[in-house]
């Protein structure tokens, strides 16, 4: 993206904005900008670290004022696409997180990731709609409708959403909510960050502290027996098992445990809010497929969800990508192991392949309309390879356009936009929601966006 380079913002220092302006150069820069995902260098022109709606009222107007494009990031794990040029609007600062017991409702911050808001809810017998990271923020994942852990159980993040305040790009502070600014709050669950900077949500709550959950692994040789046993009994079991299968090649490093550090497996990870009685039951197919190296199924407290995945606590520079499936016939079954399983070779460049089970609760239609278009889908593909150098990245391309292509005969043709990996063109953008879907989008934008300030990341363009 290129941008115009803009002098000193001297009206951010004429204002009462809390949180630090930084160019590029300036200390504390570098931390500001810094995402999950190294692979994406953010370098804009100002970054402000908002403490507050107001910071965040401020940027933006200022933005509007300058005709500056502007981009927002909390815990960047959403960063798939470097920004060059522009504002950066850095709200980890803003991480109040507030437990209404009786409601079964939590306010949180632009800031807050999932883990301090679990910390703060389950105590009360309560957890919240996160995905297999906890380390993630709340607010950006929502944003993009959130696929969360217990999705089949519970569904959407974004169905248990009550209300949003976002500061839109002419500087204006919103509270929205179903009979308040409809089609605002409507593009804020699943149309991503297209029409606002969201500072803060109120969400609803589930009655749960407990999960059983964990992963059963088998040597990545067995990896089509689980597969298939996996695909057979996916479709038969209660909404309540929420599961996933992976094939993991993990890389020597000291940061992986020494007995699966370098090696090459095939897993299921469970996560089950029924009867705990009734688990070993329903699992006993899978642990019956093929010979299992690592069971770590167990009753959980819910703040220690992040070891049902297993997932990535330090950043590192990924190319991540997803589709939509509509079913798991077969023949698509043949197609994923000819591309990903054993016979794919030990130099197989992508770190993760995974297939999310759907349904359940997820297909579900939102009890207010929102902008999430997975209902339909039956599992979702996604994909993770680490850009370890410039072969590495190539290796990594072209394995993860051979992949989507290969499946693309069983997908829906969607994609999810918080997976979707780096955004390309607006047609590329806008699988991530049906025709209509995406066009309701563009013209919501063109109301509260019109100058398409918000244009980085996966966002629409305004209808001219």
């Amino acid at each position: 993206m290129t941008a115009t380079h803009h002098p000193t913002p001297d009206l951010f220092a004429l204002s009462d904005l809390r949180g630090p302006v930084l160019r590029p150069g300036d200390e504390g820069y570098d931390a500001e900008v810094a995402t999950f995902n190294l692979a994406a260098r953010h370098a804009p022109d100002v970054v402000v670290g908002a403490t507050g709606a107001d910071d965040v009222v401020t940027a933006m107007r200022w933005a509007a004022a300058t005709g500056t494009p502007v981009a927002v990031q909390a815990t960047g794990h959403g960063a798939n696409f470097p920004m060059d040029g522009g504002l950066l609007i850095n709200t980890a600062r803003m991480t109040d997180v507030s437990i209404d017991v009786e409601a079964r409702t939590a306010t949180v911050g632009a800031g807050v990731k999932w883990r301090l808001l679990l910390e703060a809810s389950v105590p009360h017998g309560l957890a919240a709609l996160n995905g297999s990271a906890t380390d993630a923020g709340v607010v950006g994942y929502t944003l993009g409708g959130g696929l969360p852990l217990l999705g089949r159980a519970y569904g959407f993040a974004s169905d248990l959403v009550r209300s949003l305040q976002v500061v839109t790009p002419d500087g204006t502070l919103h509270e929205t909510d179903a009979d308040h600014e409809p089609d605002l709050f409507w593009a804020l669950r699943g149309g991503k960050g297209n029409v606002g900077v969201v500072t803060s949500l109120v969400t609803g709550l589930v009655p749960l502290s407990r999960v059983v959950g964990g992963g059963i692994y088998c040597a990545g040789e067995h990896a089509e027996p689980l597969l298939r046993a996996y695909a057979d009994w996916a479709p038969t079991v209660p909404d309540e098992m929420c599961t996933g299968f992976t094939l993991l090649r993990l890389p020597p490093l000291p940061i992986i445990p020494e007995p699966m550090r370098g090696r090459f497996f095939a897993r299921v990870a469970v996560a089950w809010t029924g009867d705990p009685a009734a688990a070993d039951p329903l699992l006993a197919p899978l642990r019956a497929a093929a010979p299992v190296e690592f069971d770590t199924v167990a009753d959980l407290d819910y703040r220690k969800v992040d070891e049902i995945y297993q997932d990535p606590q330090d950043p590192i520079p990924a190319r991540e990508c997803c589709a939509l499936l509509r079913d798991l016939t077969p023949e698509a079954v043949d197609t994923l192991l000819a591309q990903t399983g054993p016979d794919a070779g030990e130099d197989y460049p992508l770190l993760l392949v995974e297939l999310r089970h759907m349904g359940g609760a997820l297909a579900e239609p939102a009890a207010v309309e929102d902008a999430v278009c997975a209902r339909d889908a039956a599992y979702l593909l996604e994909s993770v390879g680490v850009l370890a150098g410039p072969e590495a990245a190539a290796a990594v391309e072209a394995a993860t356009a051979a992949l989507y292509t290969a499946m693309a005969p069983y997908g829906t043709g969607r994609t999810m936009v918080n997976l979707h990996g780096t955004p390309g063109g607006q047609a590329d953008r806008a699988r991530a929601w049906t025709p209509e879907v995406h066009d309701r989008l563009r013209r919501t934008k063109s109301t509260y966006d019109p100058q398409n300030l918000l244009r980085h990341g996966h966002t629409v363009a305004p209808v001219p």
